[in-house]
């Protein structure tokens, strides 16, 4: 079917998840340019409405596919009327036949539908395995009631489950409320039969995916350090609790080609989530009176803060996790609430402006921090004395922000392990040299930056940072050098200097980290060689050099590096490297393959 749509509009065929919480500007901009990119000279130019109106009389034959739509409002903005521009609107939600000329109703799975779906997820396999009672699979399987979502579900939170677990199972399905219940009802009261089934800690975990918005990849780094923070587990008990998840259907990994080994950032990992889950994650965190909830969440984006919010304002809130989804929000915006409790605060907004809440203030025992800016620009932060007060704070994340020049009298943020600066406007405040990085993070672990820009180098202070461990600065263009004393990082074990273009050495101090296990300079096209005494860091395990076309000979000490058990490069460099896999017992020498991935085209 959609090889058939697709020759008809030739190859021209979008698709947008609109969600319930929009930004129609945004949208809007993305579909004018992809209806009329062929039209419009240079990548990514912005299209005015006015030559909508008046130049674009008719687009080429185009199908856009608006999914997951809940607004006739946000819908009749969207909706074009070009001439050779057609829509295809999925939704819950019927709308009237003056803005959607037809309506089709997907229709519930037929039994025989039904029941191959559910196999395929509780047996891996389309039909019922022979010495498996049929009567209770069928039994099930109808109390599914042929919702696509609770068959995938529920089936595989039965997986290698005994018999005794499905009737179990078959009997709080049976006692759900009656089959003349909504289908988003239905839904939500059967899967949380699959939620009821999981252990305690990831069930909790489960609950907690609710607070982010819909529709939006959760970066993994961020969930594990809440989870650890939260649930006081390790990181490795919280990954494996989210692949549990995952395994169960509950959540969708979305892996980066490059991940998949112990040195793998989670940064390079996502999570999403079906829109009916987190409603359901939702439902569940929201039982309790609003003061005694262990999550505060707002379901979607408003302009301020939810009015039941303020009306119980005058009592302090029990929450553990406070999620918050706004527009732009200036001081008068905020009003005063009391959080005890609160370990993590998600501040998620749109908007290139932004008044921290003064409510932080109020939060003694926060420990992980995570600002997420939804806009097309970056957004300058307001009220910074707020992070004065955090002395709890482990984990700070920031995205999409203009990072700020912090005055010589801040605080410091004595327990901060974690911080990662994502998608941001460096603005040249860390080239200052008057930033004392030891003094504004003197515990700091974990230091990262992604796709950053407007920054040349690191500050200098940055070397004196002895409790570092992990260094990435990964997709940041403008970046030319590194400090030339980054051998002084003494605790340094993981250096990630990836996609950084322009950088065309590396510090020979790289060759004093005694301790460095894993390095990675792949996609740093311009890097001319490696330092020339790399061989000097015995503990070096793992090599990634994968797309540094210039790197044609290998220094004589990398005979030294007897812990290395892994390096991966192009083949042109790869026959240097498989000499030295005669001397170095365990090494091995893999030949990258060639990955292209533009996901990010799609953020």
């Amino acid at each position: 079917m959609m090889f058939v749509l697709s020759g008809y509009f030739n190859e021209r065929v979008f698709f947008l998840t609109v969600s319930q919480s929009p930004n129609v500007e945004q949208l809007r901009s993305q579909m004018l340019e992809m209806i009329w990119r062929d039209k419009i000279e240079g990548s990514g130019a912005v299209i005015p409405q006015w030559w909508v109106q008046n130049e674009a009389k008719t687009a080429a034959q185009t199908l856009v596919v608006l999914d997951d739509v809940w607004s006739l409002s946000v819908l009749e903005q969207l909706m074009l009327r070009v001439p050779g521009c057609k829509f295809l609107v999925v939704s819950r939600f019927k709308f009237p036949t003056s803005v959607i000329n037809c309506t089709y109703e997907l229709e519930l799975l037929r039994e025989d539908e039904a029941m191959c779906l559910f196999c395929h997820y509780a047996f891996g396999q389309t039909s019922i395995p022979l010495g498996i009672n049929k009567n209770l699979v069928k039994q099930v399987v109808d109390e599914c009631r042929g919702l696509p979502l609770a068959l995938k579900v529920i089936g595989a939170s039965l997986r290698d489950q005994p018999e005794m677990y499905w009737t179990s199972a078959k009997n709080r399905l049976t006692r759900c409320q009656p089959i003349c219940e909504s289908h988003e009802v239905q839904l939500l009261r059967r899967m949380k039969l699959s939620i009821d089934c999981l252990p305690e800690k990831a069930r909790q975990c489960f609950l907690d995916l609710g607070s982010f918005p819909e529709d939006k990849k959760i970066p993994l780094e961020i969930l594990i350090n809440m989870w650890v923070e939260v649930h006081d587990i390790d990181a490795q008990e919280a990954f494996a609790i989210l692949v549990e998840l995952s395994n169960k259907n509950l959540l969708t990994l979305v892996k980066d080609a490059r991940s998949g080994d112990i040195y793998s950032t989670y940064y390079e990992i996502s999570v999403s989530q079906h829109d009916v889950l987190r409603d359901l994650a939702i439902h569940l965190s929201s039982v309790e009176d609003i003061n005694k909830r262990r999550r505060l969440v707002m379901p979607r984006r408003e302009q301020g803060l939810p009015k039941d919010w303020e009306r119980n304002a005058e009592n302090p809130f029990n929450a553990q996790i406070v999620s918050v989804y706004t527009g732009k929000m200036e001081e008068m915006d905020w009003f005063k609430m009391d959080f005890p409790k609160a370990e993590v605060l998600i501040l998620n907004f749109s908007s290139d402006e932004y008044f921290l809440p003064p409510f932080i203030d109020n939060m003694p025992k926060l420990r992980a921090l995570i600002l997420i800016n939804y806009s097309t620009s970056n957004a300058v932060l307001r009220n910074l004395s707020a992070f004065g007060n955090l002395n709890n704070l482990k984990s700070l994340w920031l995205e999409k922000i203009s990072f700020p020049q912090f005055p010589k009298t801040t605080a410091p943020l004595k327990n901060l392990q974690k911080l990662a600066v994502v998608l941001s406007d460096i603005n040249n405040n860390l080239d200052q040299s008057v930033i004392d990085m030891p003094f504004l993070f003197p515990r700091l672990l974990e230091l990262a930056l992604d796709h950053c820009i407007n920054f040349s180098t690191l500050p200098a202070s940055l070397c004196q940072m002895q409790s570092l461990r992990s260094l990435s600065i990964t997709n940041c263009d403008t970046i030319q050098e590194l400090p030339t004393d980054l051998g002084k990082l003494s605790s340094l074990q993981i250096l990630r200097i990836y996609a950084c273009p322009n950088l065309k050495w590396l510090p020979s101090g790289i060759s004093q980290l005694i301790w460095l296990q894993y390095i990675d300079i792949s996609q740093c096209v311009n890097l001319g060689c490696l330092p020339e005494d790399i061989g000097n860091c015995r503990s070096l395990e793992k090599i990634d050099m994968r797309e540094c076309s210039l790197i044609k000979t290998l220094p004589m000490s990398v005979q030294s590096l007897q812990s290395l058990q892994r390096v991966i490069c192009d083949e042109e460099v790869s026959w240097s490297w498989k000499d030295l896999e005669k001397n170095v017992p365990g090494l091995c020498v893999q030949v990258a393959e060639e990955c292209f991935n533009l996901d990010f085209l799609s953020e």
